[in-house]
This record gives C-alpha cells, sequence and structure tokens, in this order.
C-alpha cells in the first residue's frame, strides 16, 4: 500500500494547477489521467479580463491575471518553459459607437488598466473602424503546458494513466487499489456527471467547436484577432479560430452548423481564402452564475470537488486551486461566491 497526502482524478487546467500547489508545498500526490483530450487541452489559451461583447471586466480579474504569471514563473522552475505568450488581444470594432463606448470605458476605474485608448489599423484583415487593444491579455501555450507538465508528473511517477474506477474507491478506509490518501480532489469537468459522489452539482455542458486553418496569406504579426470569435497563429503555418458556444447541441459529435459559423465569423474580416485543415470539439463545465464550484462532500470529509471554470479556465484554474489548497490545509474558508455549499444555501 502506497501513502499519498492526495489523489487528483483528472487532467485539465484545475487538476494541474491544484497539482502545482502541492508540488511547491511538498504535498505527495498521484493524478488519475485517462488519456482523453479534455476540454482544456483543446482550449485556445486566451488569457483575456475583459468581456469583449460588453466591455466589461469580471470578479478578481486583475488579482487572477496577476497570481496566474506568478504561478506560470514557478511552473518554469521545474519544467523549464514558461507557457505564457504575451500576445495582446486586438479586438476589431464593427461601428464608431463601439469606439466611443471603449473610450468611454477606458477611462472608468474599473478598466483603466485594461483598454488601451491608442486604436491601432492592422494589416491583412478587414477592420474599417480599427481595433482596441486590450492590456495585459496574453495566451498560454495550451500544448506545450500540458505536455510538459503530464511528462514531469508521469517522470515524478505522479501520473496514472488510467481511467478512475469509483468501485474501487473505500472512502471508510480512505483506500482507492493500492493507494491509501489523505484526500481525494475530483477535477473532472462534465464527467463530473458520472461520479456518485458529486453528480448533482450544478454545471451545465457548453459545447465549444474551433477550427484549425490555413491563410493563403498569413497575418505579420503575432497577436490575437478578435470580432466573433479569437484568431491566433498555432505552429506549422496554422491558425487557431473559435470558440463557439451552444447548450443545446450536446452530442459527441461535430455541428455542421458551427463549424459554417466558423467560417462565416471568419470570412467577415479576413476576405482571402483559407483552408479548413481541422475541427475539434470541447465540453465546457459551466455554471449559472458564472463562478467556479469548489467544496467538501457533506458526508465524506476528505472528498472534495474543483469544477466549473467555464471560458476562464486559465485564470479561474490558476487562481482558485490555492483557495482550495487553503481551505484543506489551512482552515481557511473558501470565498462563498465559489463554495459549492452555495447552492445549499439558496435552496434552504
Amino acid at each position: 500500500m502506497k501513502n499519498v497526502d492526495y489523489i487528483i482524478v483528472g487532467d485539465g487546467y484545475a487538476a494541474l494547477f491544484f497539482a502545482h500547489q502541492l508540488t511547491k508545498n511538498k504535498k505527495s500526490f498521484v493524478i488519475f489521467s485517462e488519456g482523453k483530450k479534455s476540454a482544456s487541452q483543446i482550449s485556445a489559451g486566451i488569457i483575456n479580463p475583459v468581456v469583449l461583447k460588453k466591455f466589461t471586466t469580471f470578479w478578481l480579474a486583475q488579482e487572477q491575471l496577476d497570481f496566474l504569471r506568478t504561478s506560470l514563473n514557478e511552473i518554469e522552475n521545474y519544467t523549464g518553459e514558461n507557457y505564457l505568450i504575451n500576445a495582446s488581444i486586438h479586438r476589431i470594432f464593427h461601428d464608431e459607437n463601439e469606439q466611443k463606448l471603449w473610450l468611454k470605458k477606458s477611462k472608468t476605474e474599473e478598466l483603466l488598466p485594461f483598454l488601451n485608448e491608442d486604436f491601432k489599423h492592422l494589416e491583412v484583415v478587414k477592420n474599417d473602424f480599427n481595433t482596441g487593444m486590450v492590456e495585459q491579455s496574453a495566451r498560454l501555450n495550451v500544448q506545450g503546458f500540458f505536455d510538459d507538465l503530464l511528462k514531469y508528473h508521469e517522470d515524478n511517477s505522479q501520473l496514472i494513466k488510467e481511467k478512475f474506477d469509483y468501485d474501487k474507491l473505500s472512502v471508510s478506509d480512505s483506500t482507492y487499489g493500492n493507494f491509501r490518501f489523505k484526500n481525494i480532489i475530483f477535477c473532472e469537468g462534465m464527467n463530473v456527471k458520472n461520479n456518485p459522489y458529486f453528480s448533482d452539482i450544478q454545471v451545465i455542458p457548453n459545447k465549444g467547436h474551433h477550427i484549425r486553418v490555413k491563410l493563403s496569406q498569413p497575418i505579420p504579426e503575432d497577436i490575437t484577432i478578435k470580432k466573433k470569435h479569437f484568431l491566433f497563429p498555432l505552429k506549422d503555418n496554422l491558425y487557431f479560430y473559435g470558440g463557439t458556444y451552444d447548450r443545446e447541441q450536446i452530442h459527441e459529435n461535430i455541428d455542421d452548423s458551427a463549424v459554417e459559423q466558423l467560417k462565416n465569423g471568419l470570412l467577415e474580416f479576413y476576405q482571402n481564402s483559407f483552408d479548413v485543415k481541422e475541427i475539434h470539439f470541447g465540453f465546457r463545465p459551466t455554471v449559472k452564475d458564472r463562478r467556479p464550484i469548489l467544496g467538501r462532500h457533506p458526508q465524506h470529509k476528505n472528498l472534495y470537488v474543483f469544477n466549473g471554470l467555464g471560458a476562464r479556465g486559465i485564470l479561474n484554474g490558476c487562481y482558485f486551486s490555492k483557495s482550495l489548497y487553503d481551505f484543506i490545509e489551512n482552515n481557511i474558508d473558501l470565498p462563498e461566491e465559489i463554495s459549492l455549499d452555495r447552492f445549499n444555501k439558496k435552496d434552504a
């Protein structure tokens, strides 16, 4: 029997950022990775403090950005790589009214750190009303992040490449197969619906598609362009464009209508020819109040859930991993806004 402080179930942003907290604090753990591409692993990796439809920001945006940069610097100490790509988002304006609204919002205390007042005209793409740059925006090298961290944990005998089997879990004995654990953290995304201990948590699947395209005329700058969706360069002369949001069509197949939506969205501002080389989709675990769900099982006190990261998986996963660690190890209460208990209070 091998003793570990933690078992982590899942291999997305929640799992790997929580594993970073354990690594920092010299806790023993194993990660159960089924090996399927999670929604995290096919995500765009956009790091964005601004809601670009309304030009607003969100709860703890600056704190989350600062904590992410610190955490990625810490991760670099053991992987040898920093996965932050400092490529700003440039939002294409639809008309003069959007320009005026951007300028108005840029003078508010809330948006002053994020909205650049100097508009820029981009080459190659159609942007008749120029673009606004989001300060402090960036991208994560998603493939490098997951490839390197999973390899690091595998090399350190912390990665179990198999599906977690709930039937092997003995909660009363705190054992799973040959492991004796102190705590289990379930970071399963939408797979949580198959978890007998947390299947009732209020996460809603949101299906997102993106396409990878080859542009006949490349964009001369390494930036992220946003109109309806995000466009940015990848390796091998491909570009990422996406992603869609769909709470209705949640079957395990590509939706042709979503692909057409993406093609038409790209054509609105990229009016040269392009070829669609790949189509990907995944299911984001979203929550009605747009806040993650973290907490302890009401009966089994060493079972925890970390879920509901939604479209801000990088920022939410990184920042709130420390909240969960402090809750378990230091008895610091979780913020009510993210606590699993908030739903019980509403129902009471």
